[in-house]
């Protein structure tokens, strides 16, 4: 159900439903149906062994009506051409609703990346970078981090990209480490926008964030980011969970010393109340935030929510059919094209540091993503607002008008 949910189809019949709310012609919907570009390629590398194993790869670019695209490179066992489309089109999304000169894209390889040592992982990321090297770059393509690449991977693009063009170009590739040109608040980017999505929410509902309890499912950098920025404003996190279990506590977490348990054994199991993954997601809490991967909330189990928001920290954490039946129940969405946008703001900050080769202060970069980040939620509330529709499809509205005026001002070619 998870993997064949996030579909192209979904996707469609979400934008059906904010079609009647802005004015977009033909043209401009023929441009967002389809994909610009897909490439499938063979990926061989010798592994440790002396072997040679080949791998599937993938890069979709969707749209660069309103600048080159960008978009993450993921190592995901599973991974299809279909998955990356469907991303690489909520790239282009994000990116209008966050109001940047940036189109949407989205790649990756077929591959679990634990099953690799760190040699391995570093051929098949040289490998892959190769063959796209005629179509990546600053003003075409740009690559980007995402679920199973960091830093380390995005320096061995810069690297296989630049030796291999003779060049030294750092704009190519975001989220390289800071020896490189990389940017701070790359980590910590998508757990701001998700705790300032949820914060304001909460705060509309006259609710406020203080001793709101939230539940955050998927406590790596971006989860525990939100779960800090909330809990100094007053919420209680009362749960969490990573790839291990999931952990309780009625009375709230204390996160400083969670961070110091899970530095020693690994995980956050055992330092509360040990629970199971899925009963962390029918948890009865204010705010739910799914910081894991596409998917988490599906038509299997969407039946047993009971938080009052669902807040996207990560791209389709809630799929299509089952957001249907939460709206039934009124329990609200926060999408991930609001709630998650903090990863392509700081992102396209990043680039825009590579074109000029001066670089900000993590202070700077914060203020700067919480300005882009409150205009969008500014400006898709407003749409909400005058509509009186929810939050996704309000941003749909916001994001397919931005992108109809590109594409109209720029026409056919040839």
């Amino acid at each position: 159900m998870r993997v064949s949910g996030l579909n192209w189809q979904g996707l469609m019949e979400q934008l059906q439903e904010a079609l009647p709310y802005c004015e977009v012609t033909d043209q401009s919907l023929a441009y967002f149906k389809y994909p610009r570009r897909s490439v499938k390629m063979n990926l061989p590398v010798k592994m440790d062994d002396g072997q040679v194993r080949v791998f599937q790869g993938y890069r979709s670019v969707h749209s660069n009506a309103r600048g080159p695209s960008m978009g993450g490179v993921r190592f995901r066992e599973g991974l299809s051409l279909h998955e990356c489309e469907a991303l690489a089109a909520i790239m282009t999304l994000k990116a209008a609703v966050a109001d940047l000169p940036l189109g949407g894209a989205k790649g990756g390889v077929d591959v679990d990346p634990e099953t690799l040592s760190a040699h391995e992982q570093e051929g098949l990321t040289r490998r892959f970078t190769s063959e796209l090297f005629e179509l990546i770059g600053p003003n075409e393509d740009i690559l980007a981090p995402d679920v199973g690449t960091d830093s380390q991977h995005m320096a061995w693009i810069y690297d296989a990209f630049n030796e291999g063009r003779g060049t030294s170009i750092n704009g190519m590739v975001v989220g390289k480490p800071m020896a490189l040109g990389g940017s701070y608040a790359t980590k910590d980017a998508r757990g701001q926008s998700a705790a300032m999505v949820t914060a304001r929410a909460l705060e509309d509902s006259g609710q406020g964030v203080k001793n709101a309890r939230i539940a955050i499912f998927g406590y790596g950098d971006v989860g525990s980011k939100a779960a800090r920025l909330l809990q100094a404003q007053g919420a209680l996190i009362v749960a969490v969970s990573d790839r291990h279990g999931a952990i309780y506590s009625s009375s709230g977490l204390d996160l400083p010393a969670l961070a110091e348990h899970r530095e020693q054994g690994g995980s956050v199991c055992g330092f509360a109340l040990d629970i199971s993954k899925d009963e962390l997601l029918e948890l009865d809490v204010d705010a739910l935030i799914l910081a894991f991967d596409f998917g988490t909330v599906n038509a299997g189990n969407a039946h047993k929510v009971r938080a009052t928001y669902l807040v996207e920290a990560t791209n389709r954490a809630v799929l299509p059919e089952a957001e249907r039946y939460l709206r039934e129940r009124d329990i609200r969405v926060l999408p991930d094209l609001v709630a998650a946008i903090g990863g392509v703001v700081v992102n396209y900050v990043e680039w825009v540091q590579s074109h000029t080769n001066f670089f900000w202060t993590a202070d700077e970069i914060e203020a700067v993503a919480e300005q882009h980040i409150n205009r969008a939620l500014d400006d898709v509330m407003n749409v909400m607002e005058q509509n009186g529709i929810d939050m996704r499809t309000a941003a749909y509205v916001l994001a397919l008008s931005r992108l109809n005026s590109a594409t109209e001002m720029r026409g056919v070619y040839p």
